[in-house]
Formats: C-alpha cells, structure tokens, sequence
C-alpha cells in the first residue's frame, strides 16, 4: 500500500482515540432518553408534577421505572390517579372561612397538616443521602411524619438520627417469630412512633418486557433479589413469589404481643377485611392498594374509601394513600371518609429532584393547596369536611 504523504504517529493515535471514543460499548455517548435542557430552580416548582420531569432528567432510567411502574398492565395505577376526577367539589359562600385550621391529631400524634409519606424502599435510587433526607425534608416541612419502610437503604437508627420529626416504621412479616420480633424491637427501640404491617403485596410480579431491561445494568440488577421468605423453585413458569402467601389473620395476634406502640395493617381494600381488622385488634387502618403495584384491576383507592369509612364507623381513624397530587385530592379523601392522607410517589419525586430541599417543598406546595381548596369551598377547619362537600360519579 503506497501512501501519497507520510501519516505521523499523533495522527494514527488521534484517529484511533476518536474511534474509541465514539464507540458506544465505552457508554461515552449522550443517553438518548434524556433531557439535557436546563434544571429549574427550586423556587420555580408551582406544584407536585412540576417535579417529576426533573426527577426523571436526574436519576437513571432504571430507578425512574423502579418509582413509576405498576403491576402488570398498570390498569389500577391509573384508576387511582383518574378516580379523582370523578369526584366533584361542592363550595359553599360566606362560610366565613379565615383562618383555615388544618391541625389535627393522629394516634395521640400531632399533625399540623393531616398529610404523612408512606413507606417507600431504597431511596439511595433517587439521592445519594436516601431515607436520612427524606427524613429531613419531611421534618423541615412543619414535622410531617415519615413512615420507613421495611427494605429502606439506610438502618433505622441512622434515618431516626437525621431529623427530629416523627416516624413510623412498616414491615413485611417474614415467617417465623424470630424476624419480625427482632426487627420490630429495634425499630421501637429507635423511636419509631406506630408500625405498619404491609399484607396487600404476597404475589406481585412486574412482567412488562420494558420493566425486566431497565431494571438491569451492566453491573447487574439495579435491585437486589428478594431475600424474603424461602427461594422460588427454578422451573417456576407463573414466577409466583411464595415468600408472603402464608399471610393469615392470626399474623396480627402474634405481632400485637410484641408491638408496645400502634398498630397500623395497610393494605386494606374492602370493608369485610375493615372489620377483621378491628376484630383483631388493630389501632387504625390503612387504605392502599400498594400504588397499583400490588393487584391489576383492582378498584381506586377513593371509590373503596367510602365503604371503608361505613365498616369502620369511626372507631378508628383511617390513613389514605393512592394517586394524590393535588391539595385538592387530599380534600376529597378527607370528605370520603379519610383521617389523614399518606403520599408514596410524591416526595420521590421531590427527593430524586431537588433531596430533602425538594421533599420539604413538594410537602409545603400540597399543605399549602389543601389550604386553599378548603378556603375555596368554605370548610375552615377539618371538622368541618364531611361528604357533602363531594359529588361522585365513580364508574
């Protein structure tokens, strides 16, 4: 090969770095899925979903979907978001609405909102300081109490040492005494203020093929394998996770011998299990349906919230979650027939965008709307909130 001027050897290396660098088995290429448009200033945030895109703009794709996915065809995670727009406010004039009290109380904790952040795992996915700056940030925004969750990143003691605010602790009972005992004691050691008991999610499984890529990196899978209950069988074709399917009532009865503090079962979806509920002893229930991560085709949250109030009679309080966004979601869950509400999504977003500066104001901008949908439709305390201040058409 004949060569019509002389190549140096920079130019060999310089064409051979530009190889290198161009090729996308060294990942040195832009992620094609992202934005790459300026971050807003937190003081630009107006409210909850101003903080999704951000979120997503910062953490990887595979903890994007970790957040937002649901169970299989996600059907019932978009009826929890949608049920809220069949149901109408009614306002009231001259109600005389000024100054809106929004105090209140919860198993003898007081609120200064009634608003709390459900139990949600690994938040190392969204911001490097996890659980310990949802803590923060939840504390930051007037004390509103941060339920941990069972598989959160950081131990308890260590989120219980990032803020003064309250928080709650949630489990996954594991069978056998042993566990949950153990667990259960170090939580109430720490100072968790009430536990939650999760029983609405025995035999979940995320099959959409999109869910199974982006959960996997180069480095492996983005979550660990479940460590709960006993191995599933190889060969398994229905991929049934058995860990949580020998869940009965009695579970309660054991767990209340050990729990000094409230006790709380969420998962709740039907007046019947309302009731077993009180019958077993439990302090307060817990309406959720897992985020639509649990069951498909299940019903909202808010369309099964009026039957629950009816089981329960007011014996004991009621703890709400599922799609809010608005301060004016919290105000029809209120009128339905909820104590307090809990937000799962929510503050991730605010966490992944912004840490605890971003859970506090995603918290203050919900307080501050559920002050104005009260003011707008004359209720200015919660006592004053009851079911004729909605008008449902739940299809």
């Amino acid at each position: 090969m004949v060569f019509n001027s002389p190549v140096s050897r920079r130019t060999v290396f310089r064409g051979l770095a530009g190889f290198l660098a161009g090729s996308p088995l060294l990942r040195s290429q832009q992620d094609p899925f992202r934005d790459h448009s300026r971050v807003p200033a937190l003081r630009e945030m107006l409210n909850a979903f101003d903080f999704e895109p951000v979120a997503y703009a910062k953490i990887t794709r595979q903890a994007y979907d970790y957040m937002s996915w649901g169970v299989d065809g996600e059907f019932t995670m978009r009826r929890n978001r949608e049920a809220y727009d069949w149901v109408g406010l009614v306002p009231r004039g001259l109600a005389g609405v000024a100054p809106v009290q929004t105090a209140s109380t919860f198993l003898g904790m007081n609120l200064a909102y009634p608003i709390m952040i459900s139990p949600t795992a690994r938040h190392v996915l969204f911001n490097p300081d996890a659980e310990a700056a949802t803590h923060a940030g939840a504390t930051a925004a007037s004390n509103t109490p941060f339920i941990v969750s069972n598989v959160a990143t950081l131990p308890v003691e260590k989120i219980a040492a990032a803020a003064t605010g309250p928080w709650w602790f949630q489990l996954y009972p594991q069978r056998g005494s042993d566990y949950n005992r153990q667990t259960l004691d170090k939580a109430q050691a720490a100072g968790c203020r009430a536990i939650v008991v999760t029983v609405d999610q025995q035999a979940s499984v995320y099959e959409r093929q999109t869910h199974d890529q982006n959960l996997t990196t180069a480095n492996g899978p983005v979550l660990a394998p479940t460590t709960i209950g006993a191995p599933r069988q190889r060969g398994n074709p229905y991929r049934v996770p058995d860990g949580r399917l020998w869940y009965e009532w009695t579970l309660l009865d054991e767990l209340r011998r050990v729990v000094k503090v409230p006790l709380l079962v969420k998962g709740i979806v039907t007046g019947e299990d309302a009731r077993l509920c009180l019958e077993h002893g439990v302090d307060a229930i817990f309406l959720s349906n897992h985020g639509g991560r649990s069951l498909d085709y299940g019903p909202s949250t808010l369309e099964v919230l009026p039957e629950i109030a009816e089981a329960v009679g007011g014996r004991v309080p009621i703890l709400f979650d599922g799609g809010i966004r608005r301060g004016s979601d919290i105000l029809k869950a209120l009128a339905l027939g909820a104590t307090a509400v809990s937000l799962g999504r929510v503050p991730l977003w605010g966490l992944a965008a912004y840490g605890a500066q971003g859970v506090q104001k995603v918290l203050e901008i919900l307080q501050a709307e559920l002050v104005q949908a009260m003011a707008a439709t004359g209720r200015p305390t919660l006592a004053s909130i009851d079911k004729t201040l909605v008008r449902t058409e739940f299809l």
